[in-house]
């Protein structure tokens, strides 16, 4: 603090010169001896206290008197108050913010050493699919592609491109193998179809399946793949509701590996309402959070998006359907704990 520097009990004799921060260590203070002192200057040697300016006052003779008790080694920050030699400052996979760089800036670190972002893709496909305007004559508004790429960067992707391929199968193969994305995402085509060209296109380029279609509703025609040792494809359903399932069961989990990113906890509440269950899949409903509960909401079919666009999470209904306060476990949208997002009117 600005004030004085101080040894033993007042009052105290004045030094005439002033320690200054950023300058060599002062000369030691003897008993009975103070020195003015501004904030961030080394201590003298010996100082048993700073008595802030506030704190202090001169008699005519110029010696310092403390105007309130003065206790030993006050408004003194010692060394090692933060940490100590060989101290681990933050764990591994500690995500990389302000905060941080300021921590090792302090700490004496020049680099760190860090994971990158993933770089992610998405591959937006249908020829049914609009870019803007009301759906029209069999066509319908493309909700992907608005989603997927704020939604991918929420869960620490860096999107490196966003392309619109239709119903190309030719397209498609050019795009999945010319990819230097670490994920590729693909919407739509994963199902059996007669113009679902993703499982065939995998198959051509020798891809391994590593999930092939999972006991889940909405979304479970979604898949994960290596396409290279380094590379994966997530192939997302069609229908919105559907590839949120997919973006949370198998993009995410993903892309907290590649990112060396911590598994958060699982946790579970109990639900305020009754949940209709599929007689033999999970199924994973929007709910919104409401103290120590949660409660579904409606909107929750496999092409809506009105439900999830409401809600705190998703809770994993069992087969068969849960009960009103029966414990499910809850997967976070990356937002609602994040804060993430604007505000419109």
């Amino acid at each position: 603090m600005d004030g004085w520097a101080v040894a033993g009990p007042g009052p105290w004799d004045v030094r005439d010169e002033g320690v200054l921060a950023g300058h060599a260590e002062p000369q030691p203070l003897s008993d009975g001896e103070a020195v003015r002192i501004a904030t961030g200057a080394r201590i003298p040697p010996d100082t048993t206290a700073v008595l802030r300016s506030e704190h202090g006052r001169t008699d005519t003779q110029g010696r310092l008197h403390a105007t309130r008790e003065t206790k030993h080694g006050q408004d003194i920050r010692p060394r090692g108050q933060e940490c100590r030699n060989g101290d681990q400052l933050l764990p591994v996979g500690t995500v990389v913010t302000p905060a941080v760089l300021g921590l090792a800036a302090a700490a004496g670190y020049d680099a760190l050493t860090v994971v990158p972002r993933p770089r992610a893709e998405v591959l937006v496909l249908g020829d049914e699919l609009l870019t803007e305007g009301l759906p029209r004559e069999g066509l319908i508004r493309d909700a992907l592609g608005p989603m997927l790429p704020p939604w991918l960067r929420a869960l620490g992707a860096e999107v490196i491109a966003v392309r619109r391929l239709g119903d190309d199968a030719a397209a498609l193969h050019k795009a999945i193998t010319t990819s230097d994305a670490d994920l590729v995402v693909t919407t739509g085509g994963t199902a059996s179809g007669p113009v679902d060209h993703v499982h065939p296109t995998l198959q051509r380029i020798g891809a391994e399946l590593l999930v092939d279609g999972v006991k889940v509703r909405p979304g479970h025609p979604m898949l994960l793949a290596r396409i290279k040792e380094n590379q994966h494809l997530v192939g997302l359903p069609g229908n919105p509701l559907a590839a949120v399932s997919g973006l949370l069961t198998l993009a995410e989990p993903l892309l907290r590996t590649l990112a060396a990113h911590p598994a958060p906890e699982p946790y579970a509440l109990p639900l305020r309402d009754e949940v209709h269950g599929h007689p033999h899949d999970t199924r994973l409903i929007p709910v919104v959070l409401r103290g120590d509960s949660a409660v579904p909401l409606h909107y929750n079919g496999p092409a809506m998006l009105r439900g999830i666009a409401a809600a705190d999470a998703l809770a994993v209904v069992p087969p068969g359907g849960a009960r009103a306060g029966q414990e499910l476990e809850l997967l976070d949208l990356p937002w609602a704990s994040a804060g993430i997002g604007v505000c419109f009117t």
